[in-house]
């Protein structure tokens, strides 16, 4: 991947356009805390994607297109109306949930532990069967999603050719509970097939398969727990399919996938004394390629990469990525707003996308002082900075993704909008969507916020309202809605497509 001029010349602006929603509300429908989309992420084919709420729970969907293309039992109508049915981007739908985490009270700490899920990372696939990471503030549980294949039978010939010696072979295996499935006379559909072109040739048994439904079965394979005293707050699977890392306000540990009791701390941040820290870790992730390489983002700006092979203890970077333009004026929030809530490798393992409360940031690894380019998300919001500290907004944490391209960038903002960039095509303000079932709604281009005069009531409330300076432009309301926020996105691996969560609703939009 090649970050220079010459994509504005050769590329144009993604036009997007709505493609499916999930859970969205009806009118006057009150939203439920633990419905909140809390964590989502894209298995790495692109087929799967996993959702995670506030209530604990995990929602897998999976790619409609070219789910059975490569299965022998769809007829030819089905597979004709198959290829009809296909577009041009991914359609999803909903495959299976199950309850990841339960609330639980840690009674050595008198501390509530909620059943959040915080982060989900997909693991490599293993003879056909999905795994996948969850964890809620502390533990990390391994899930094993495992498809079956369930056949039916729409017709069949009531008197087949058995002999007795068989009906009683099949009656006992039936009771014997193996899986394969028996009807009322006592006869298996793999024995009826090949008794029919076998033992009896002259004779036929009519049955034929309807459809073929896949059922999937979850199981929790590990649980890591009692590793973590703070709260977690990313997890990251490494590239060689067997190690990952989890990662709290002040250490890091590395863990074998296969091994839940035993874990190695490869970062402590933490003092002697308490007073004395300065800093803590907000977001983790292993570089996509080397699996020794590692980045961490911390409260006061600064991205760590990191070379496991160095040391045991990891705590000197490799390289340190700092914006060495913000030096200027100093307040009591700047500390605040330079914390980094997220941070994405992008597929060539140079580049780094980090979100802080602010802007959206792109690093090159290989230059350290200052960022490639910043995307401005908040800058309206700086003069609001004392009151959104007061109602705590200004701790929300955003997340970040990348195209796969590594051109394209998204973050969520404030009245669940969406905000979508790219390096070197289109303006500076990118596009703006508002999350609606609405296809025929217009992307708003370059919907950067005009300069306005809000009072601290006004603010409080969420409200905006135009200064007396544009009254001749109308008097129209501008809205900043603080607790409709959008949080939580993820870019599809192969495609031009974004998943973002508005409340308890999944929204796709593909370009």
């Amino acid at each position: 991947m090649t970050l220079s001029t010459e994509h504005s010349h050769t590329s144009t602006p993604l036009d997007w356009k709505f493609s499916q929603v999930f859970g969205e509300r009806a009118p006057g429908e009150d939203l439920q805390d633990v419905d909140i989309i809390s964590s989502m992420g894209f298995e790495k084919s692109g087929d799967y994607l996993a959702v995670g709420d506030r209530g604990g729970r995990v929602v897998i969907f999976e790619r409609k297109d070219g789910k059975y293309t490569s299965n022998g039992h769809l007829s030819r109508n089905e597979l004709e109306q198959l290829d009809f049915s296909f577009t041009s981007h991914p359609e999803f739908q909903y495959k299976t949930e199950f309850q990841s985490h339960e609330p639980e009270f840690d009674y050595l700490k008198s501390l509530e532990i909620e059943e959040k899920i915080n982060k989900l990372r997909w693991c490599d696939t293993q003879n056909g069967s999905q795994f996948i990471l969850s964890t809620n503030d502390k533990t990390i549980k391994l899930w094993k999603v495992k498809e079956h294949r369930v056949k039916k039978v729409k017709e069949m010939n009531p008197n087949p050719p058995v002999c007795s010696e068989n009906a009683l072979l099949a009656e006992r295996s039936f009771i014997s509970g193996q899986e394969n499935p028996s009807f009322g006379n006592g006869c298996l559909l793999e024995w009826t097939e090949k008794m029919g072109s076998n033992t009896f040739p002259s004779q036929e048994v009519h049955s034929k398969i309807a459809d073929i439904e896949d059922t999937a079965r979850t199981r929790c394979r590990r649980v890591y727990a009692h590793a973590h005293d703070f709260n977690i707050n990313s997890i990251s699977t490494n590239s060689d399919g067997e190690t990952f890392i989890s990662a709290d306000d002040l250490r890091i540990n590395l863990w074998n996938i296969e091994i839940s009791n035993q874990c190695f701390n490869i970062i402590d941040m933490k003092p002697s004394n308490m007073e004395d820290l300065t800093e803590v870790i907000t977001s983790a992730e292993f570089h996509p390629f080397h699996c020794n390489m590692l980045a961490y983002s911390s409260s006061r700006g600064f991205i760590h990469l990191v070379d496991m092979r160095r040391s045991a203890l990891c705590d000197q970077s490799a390289i340190l990525l700092q914006d060495g333009g913000s030096h200027g004026f100093k307040s009591f929030f700047t500390e605040i707003i330079a914390s980094i809530s997220d941070i994405k490798f992008s597929n060539d393992g140079r580049h780094i996308l980090s979100r802080d409360y602010m802007n959206l940031k792109l690093w090159d690894s290989h230059m350290d002082s200052s960022p490639v380019a910043t995307f401005k998300i908040h800058d309206h919001l700086h003069p609001k900075l004392c009151e959104l500290y007061n109602n705590d907004s200004i701790f929300d944490k955003f997340d970040c993704c990348l195209s796969g391209d590594g051109i394209h960038f998204a973050t969520g903002s404030y009245s669940n909008l969406l905000r979508i960039f790219s390096h070197g095509v289109g303006g500076a303000e990118g596009i703006t969507i508002e999350p609606s079932k609405n296809s025929n709604r217009k992307p708003l281009r370059d919907a950067a916020p005009r300069t306005r005069r809000s009072s601290l009531s006004n603010l409080t409330r969420g409200l905006y309202r135009l200064g007396h300076e544009h009254s001749s432009s109308g008097t129209n309301d501008i809205s900043c809605n603080l607790s409709s926020k959008l949080l939580h996105l993820a870019w599809h691996p192969t495609t031009n497509l974004i998943a973002c969560a508005a409340g308890n609703s999944l929204f796709m939009y593909y370009a």
